[in-house]
């Protein structure tokens, strides 16, 4: 009679080994929570501040919640008859038109970069990763000298037309077209008759969906704050954005200490539609993620 045993293939684990993974965790876990109460506490502050009048604001520094919230709202909508609303109007414009343009500018450049083979590819690929490390404050002053040239400064083109071209979309667009859209499925549809525009169009576009969301968030939220280039580019105050006319709000409270709650409950309305944007916008990268984990 034999007696076969079977090999041991897993090591038995002791509460002591997995002591060192529960500290690791808990030390992950502490880190991430500093970092988000980090990130969470002047917003925070924000929105408890735009609840307080000037003398609540003033004479206390706490946490509590004021009475002044509709009073602020009132009084920020009525200062020279609503000129911020102009300014959200003007934002919107800015960084939605932009934004739009931008993805549609960058997904196209980024499927041509992957999907078509021509001379200086990667030299134009090489510029753009050039572009990525380069600030974007320091094209702002060649920016304007160009536009002041074609007497566009003062203009809503102004802002727009810079806005347009992003090396990081163009670049980010050309990845993930390379890795979202199959080469064999491009070659199909060209067997099939079908023009290099409505593959794009119909075939590669529906696959980079969720990144061209992501460039179009990218850029809206970068137009969104822009400050320097609308402060440069635009002189008159009914085309300026959101932060270029709470800016101007800011140095007039150095005379009229009441228009800081002006600029505190402009800047708490400014912050709601990037959180309504992305809280929209995120099934797109939800779907993505669920899409490759079926596909693995």
């Amino acid at each position: 009679m034999t007696t076969t045993t079977l090999p041991l293939t897993r090591q038995a684990r002791t509460p002591s080994s997995d002591r060192p993974s529960r500290f690791l965790a808990g030390i992950g876990t502490a880190v991430l929570i500093l970092g988000a109460v980090y990130c969470l506490l002047p917003v925070a502050w924000l929105l408890v501040a735009s609840t307080k009048d000037g003398r609540e604001l003033f004479n206390s520094f706490t946490f509590l919640p004021g009475t002044g919230l509709t009073e602020n709202l009132r009084d920020l909508s009525s200062y020279r008859d609503g000129v911020y609303w102009r300014w959200v109007f003007n934002t919107v414009l800015y960084a939605g038109g932009g934004a739009f343009l931008s993805a549609l500018v960058s997904a196209m450049a980024g499927y041509a970069l992957a999907k078509f083979s021509f001379p200086g590819r990667q030299v134009i690929f090489n510029i753009l990763l050039a572009g990525v490390l380069m600030p974007a404050v320091t094209l702002a002053i060649p920016q304007y000298l160009l536009l002041a040239r074609v007497e566009l400064t003062n203009t809503y083109w102004s802002v727009l037309l810079p806005s347009i071209l992003s090396p990081y979309g163009i670049y980010l667009a050309r990845i993930y077209t390379a890795a979202a859209v199959p080469d064999s499925v491009v070659e199909a549809a060209r067997t099939d008759g079908a023009s290099e525009f409505r593959i794009f169009l119909r075939v590669a576009l529906p696959m980079m969906l969720p990144g061209v969301v992501t460039i179009f968030l990218f850029q809206f939220v970068a137009i969104w704050n822009n400050f320097l280039l609308p402060f440069i580019m635009i002189s008159d105050d009914s085309r300026f954005p959101i932060t270029v006319g709470l800016y101007t709000f800011l140095n007039q409270g150095a005379d009229r200490p009441a228009l800081y709650t002006l600029v505190i409950t402009g800047a708490l309305l400014s912050v709601l539609p990037l959180i309504a944007l992305f809280l929209t916008l995120q099934r797109y990268w939800r779907v993505d993620l669920m899409a490759g984990a079926v596909k693995a």
